[in-house]
């Protein structure tokens, strides 16, 4: 009987999902290399340089690395690395990070997801009185903050009508937020951009309430060029200033009308 209890208690740790792994499948990159890029404020204009790299490391994993901010202000810089599936057709996320800085390029705290170890950390301004804060990831996590231009690519090419995922938020401490992301601006008959447009899930009654107040997160997509990110809007950090991030060679012009428009369904 002990026996049988032993072996039954094997196969189901055996059946039961492995910790530490998240369970969103990213596609692989249409281009590896480095992509110049510009910071814009929501009126348009110029406001500071920026840049996204994904590069395929000696060790076979694949990192993508991103800046922006404001010329002499605030800024941030964000990374995030991934193994390639054994099949060699995805990517399966292993690390995230996430740093701001203020107007005088003082850190507001690194933020740390590590999906290997299953835990993310929010860590906290040099001098601060407060202390880092951190939280489990749940088993076969969906925390995605960084490779956002990788998880949408389904949507863009028509594979997926919505996409559900987490987001790590460090604001009053470590918790994560469900998201999810639609297309919100099909691609035009005659060919140009998509936009995907995602939103953070604050409850039903925070949600409605706060959906005024807060700023559309987007993501534009152009399905003929290689990488096929064209630009993203969102805050450079919590509570922080609402940017445009658009790369080189690309308008403003060509993301009207929605640049400025609500949130999904408003």
């Amino acid at each position: 009987m002990r026996r049988n209890v032993a072996v039954l208690a094997a196969a189901l740790a055996l059946a039961a999902p492995a910790r530490g792994e998240s369970a969103l499948l990213l596609p692989l990159p249409d281009s590896f290399g480095a992509i110049d890029a510009g910071t814009f404020d929501t009126d348009g204009r110029r406001i500071g340089a920026a840049s996204m790299e994904v590069v395929r490391r000696a060790d076979g994993r694949v990192e993508v690395r991103a800046e922006s901010g404001i010329e002499g202000s605030a800024h941030s810089s964000v990374a995030a690395v991934m193994a390639v599936t054994p099949d060699g057709t995805g990517l399966r996320l292993l690390s995230q990070r996430s740093e701001s800085f203020d107007t005088t390029g003082a850190s507001l705290g690194l933020l740390t997801i590590d999906h290997e170890a299953g835990v993310a950390r929010c860590g906290v301004p040099a001098g601060s009185t407060g202390a880092p804060a951190s939280i489990e990831l749940p088993a076969e996590d969906r925390v995605v903050n960084v490779p956002l231009n990788l998880l949408f690519q389904r949507l863009v090419s028509g594979e997926e009508r919505e996409v559900a995922f987490q987001v790590l938020l460090c604001r009053f401490g470590a918790r994560l937020l469900g998201a999810r992301a639609r297309v919100a601006t099909p691609r035009p008959a005659g060919g140009g951009l998509v936009e995907v447009r995602y939103q953070l899930d604050f409850g039903p009654l925070l949600s409605t309430v706060a959906a005024p107040f807060l700023p559309t997160l987007s993501f534009w997509f152009d399905p003929d060029s290689p990488g096929a990110w064209v630009a993203h809007r969102m805050p450079l950090f919590s509570k922080g200033p609402t940017v445009l991030v658009v790369r080189s060679g690309f308008s403003l012009e060509r993301l009207a009308p929605s640049v400025g428009a609500g949130p999904p369904g408003s």
